[in-house]
């Protein structure tokens, strides 16, 4: 996921350096181009990896914690 991320980042930071007419294109009217929608999903995308990670974090990682907490407080009781 990590990996997906750095690449979609900065191929987005890449495409507005060197690709400024292809992110200049009109999209949807003419004060919203492809830059602007692109730059958008970068945001959708970090939320959509932010819920997944929370979701794993909550269903495997903490189960893990709450047992290894348990196991410590009962070997210092």
């Amino acid at each position: 996921m990590t990996a997906f991320f750095l690449a979609w980042y900065f191929g987005f930071v890449l495409l507005s350096v060197y690709a400024t007419g292809f992110m200049s294109t009109p999209f949807l009217g003419n004060y919203f181009n492809i830059g602007h929608f692109l730059g958008l999903l970068q945001f959708v995308s970090t939320f959509i990896i932010t819920g997944l990670y929370i979701r794993h974090a909550n269903t495997k990682l903490d189960p893990i914690a709450r047992r290894i907490r348990a196991s410590l407080e009962r070997e210092a009781k």
